[in-house]
């Protein structure tokens, strides 16, 4: 599929300007934006552009998801909070909670804060970069509407639940693993459906025990209706470590509920008893470690760049001329497509061109 690139000042203009238009405070709107789009400078390109329309800007429409974010501390103490958010803005709730860890992080050296009724905050990794970049060490984790299913188990009972580190360097980037504790994440499935890449081998489990192999398409429809579901880290069974993702999925959905009292596994599903659609009531959970309050930022840095780069520098494999440590590539990426832009795919470049018309705005895109 016939790809184009679109400058970043363009890109982030246009979808700044949808999202107001869709209700959305021009503040919030920002912040929305700047998520939204460090997916794609990361080449990340799953949760970019690729899930503007369908994943908020739809849910907004549908009346499933608020556009002015209520932002709702339910208790608080010097180092923790719990907050409802309502049903807002994923993005917007997660800036704030992320940001409220590390000021408590930065006065008393740890702070956390759990989050329940939220929707989509897009990709982890920002929120860990958020702490990186202010000195701490950050960790965030979120639950989803169920479509993993556990080891020995065909249901999908929790979601992709990603378990997001960020460690500061001394390097032009930090350490971030951002990554779901399945072996592939919904968002992956629904880039494949577009570009009309197959299943990969392993990932997807059927309701009769069996790998669901083939189209994209076909296997996401088989999620949704429950007639399939995602494998967890290591893949089906126990062969391979797959009690090991499940272990760690398992950990994300409590904190992503226990400690914020919010909700889990199948009410997670967008659906009521009814199966009309419904908000998602998504949890999460955000800490702040300030790494000042130890040994200080500048020597943390200096002793995180020289563990990954005693990684780095390790032996190879046969045929392999480089080794990565998490956020390397992504930074990589970066530098390719600082001075061009996003890549937008025939799919999304239709999106984009509906939503620009929808909203009577004034955008004159390369692909045209």
């Amino acid at each position: 599929m016939a790809k184009c690139i679109v400058p970043w000042d363009l890109i982030q203009s246009f979808v700044t300007d949808a999202f107001i238009g869709y209700g959305i405070p021009e503040e919030d709107a920002k912040i929305c934006t700047d998520v939204l789009l460090e997916s794609d400078r990361r080449g990340i390109e799953s949760h970019g552009c690729n899930r503007f329309k369908p994943i908020y800007l739809d849910r907004i429409k549908a009346g499933i998801q608020n556009p002015v974010t209520n932002f709702e501390i339910v208790r608080e103490t010097p180092t923790t909070a719990v907050v409802d958010g309502h049903n807002g803005m994923g993005q917007v709730i997660g800036y704030k909670a992320m940001q409220m860890a590390i000021d408590k992080a930065k006065e008393y050296g740890m702070g956390m804060v759990a989050v329940r009724n939220s929707c989509h905050y897009g990709i982890a990794g920002y929120y860990a970069t958020m702490a990186t970049k202010q000195g701490c060490i950050g960790m965030t984790g979120t639950n989803a509407r169920p479509s993993v299913a556990p080891t020995f188990g065909v249901e999908g009972m929790f979601g992709t639940n990603p378990l997001t580190v960020g460690i500061p360097t001394d390097e032009d980037f930090d350490f971030i693993i951002d990554c779901a504790t399945s072996i592939t994440q919904n968002g992956k499935i629904e880039y494949y459906a577009r570009i009309g890449e197959d299943v990969h081998p392993g990932t997807v489990i059927g309701i009769d025990g069996n790998p669901i192999e083939g189209d994209s398409g076909e296997a996401l429809k088989k999620i949704r209706s429950g007639d399939a579901a995602l494998t967890t880290l290591g893949g089906i069974g126990e062969a391979l470590g797959g009690y090991k993702g499940y272990g760690y999925a398992m950990i994300i959905e409590l904190l992503s509920a226990v400690l914020q009292d919010g909700s889990y596994g199948k009410d997670l599903d967008g659906k009521d008893e009814n199966g009309n659609i419904r908000p998602y009531h998504l949890g999460h959970f955000f800490i702040a470690i300030d790494t000042n309050h130890f040994v200080g930022e500048e020597a943390t840095r200096k002793k995180a760049g020289e563990i990954l780069r005693s990684v780095r520098n390790s032996q190879k494999a046969p045929g392999c001329d480089r080794i990565y440590t998490a956020g390397e590539k992504e930074w990589d990426i970066w530098q390719q497509r600082k001075d061009s832009g996003v890549p937008i795919n025939e799919s999304v470049q239709k999106e984009i061109c509906e939503v620009r018309d929808e909203l009577g705005l004034n955008y004159k895109f390369p692909w045209e």
